[in-house]
């Protein structure tokens, strides 16, 4: 896991911005897409920090700001569009829950987006959207080729994309980013496949027990970051939003099923790694059981044995066995059958 810095909500001076995420050492940078109907223009290096204002036209524009590490920057760009200091922190503060919150000239959301790897391990990344009447800013962690896609139907114009507004591209955006849930559970899934958590030998390695509580949590992580997304979208069905046009809503329905979907997805992983964990200690256990019957089978079988060494064992003068020829024999004969004996009745009870 990256390190991350604890955000200190006692400091002196309460305007200070602080950054919560990883350092880096790369500058911030800006792409601007500016486009309708039947017009198009990218910005692919915008300078963003001399920006004033975001026209108010019949055009839409997309900013994409990504490294948001100089909190200086990404409040010159804030104060310019007349975004609050609390919604400044929210962005920059990557540690939080993800939430939603109207104000009077715009709305902020702010959600987590995977990283899909193969690895065993799970990356996440704070992604904050700031939507207004004719403007969408985006602000990611670092440059990411989450949106690829989208900023291709903008420049070939493919689909809607253009015929409506930043709501729509919200939508979006969105949809990319449960996109990249779907491959991190996917991937899970196949991690989970390997283990083959049904056919764990007689003797699982406690390695096995590790891989399953680290899929546990990777799980646990993904709904967690989930949760605040469908409840969002589900206030989006409810409550008329006034930067969310009506004609719009039908698909932020398509989020909610994908929110559902993906919540009952952990689940049913959440249900086969209990069940690898519930296997593993019945195998386990039944490793033990099988142990201690061996055990109590060879620990039953030398008691007899051991008492009549135990009696022959002691130094009396007077023993009538001692003195007779076939003594040591006799009592061979007798241990081995009684050994025999008992084995066969062991058998015979299924004990071993």
């Amino acid at each position: 896991m990256k390190p991350r810095v604890v955000l200190n909500r006692k400091k002196v001076n309460p305007s200070q911005l602080i950054f919560t995420g990883v350092k880096r050492q790369d500058q911030t940078k800006a792409q601007l897409f500016v486009y309708g109907p039947n017009f198009f223009k990218e910005e692919a290096e915008f300078d963003f920090e001399s920006l004033e204002d975001i026209p108010k036209d019949e055009n839409n524009y997309w900013l994409n700001l990504h490294g948001i590490h100089e909190p200086d920057k990404v409040k010159t760009l804030c104060d310019a569009l007349g975004i609050h200091n609390l919604t400044i922190q929210d962005i920059l503060d990557v540690n939080q829950r993800p939430k939603f919150q109207e104000f009077e000239n715009y709305v902020f959301f702010s959600s987590k987006s995977m990283l899909p790897s193969a690895g065993v391990e799970i990356e996440t990344e704070q992604m904050s959207f700031v939507l207004g009447s004719n403007y969408l800013i985006s602000f990611q962690e670092e440059k990411r080729d989450h949106f690829d896609h989208v900023r291709n139907r903008i420049r070939e114009n493919i689909g809607i994309v253009r015929e409506r507004g930043v709501d729509y591209l919200l939508f979006l955006l969105y949809e990319a980013i449960l996109d990249n849930y779907f491959t991190t559970l996917s991937n899970i899934d196949k991690i989970i496949d390997e283990m083959d958590l049904a056919n764990l030998d007689n003797d699982p390695s406690p390695e096995v027990l590790n891989a399953i509580e680290l899929q546990k949590r990777n799980v646990s992580e993904i709904k967690k970051t989930l949760l605040p997304l469908r409840e969002f979208v589900m206030k989006i069905e409810r409550e008329n939003l006034s930067f969310i046009q009506p004609n719009t809503i039908k698909y932020y329905y398509e989020l909610k099923d994908l929110c559902l979907t993906l919540l009952d997805t952990c689940d049913h992983l959440n249900l086969r790694l209990e069940s690898g964990v519930n296997l593993f200690f019945s195998v386990q256990g039944q490793r033990m059981n099988q142990i201690m019957k061996t055990l109590t089978v060879v620990s039953t079988v030398f008691i007899p044995l051991t008492f009549i060494a135990g009696i022959y064992g002691m130094n009396f003068v007077n023993m009538p066995e001692l003195q007779w020829h076939w003594g040591y024999y006799g009592v061979w004969v007798v241990m081995l059958l009684m050994v025999a004996a008992m084995m066969r009745y062991f058998r015979k009870r299924k004990w071993f």
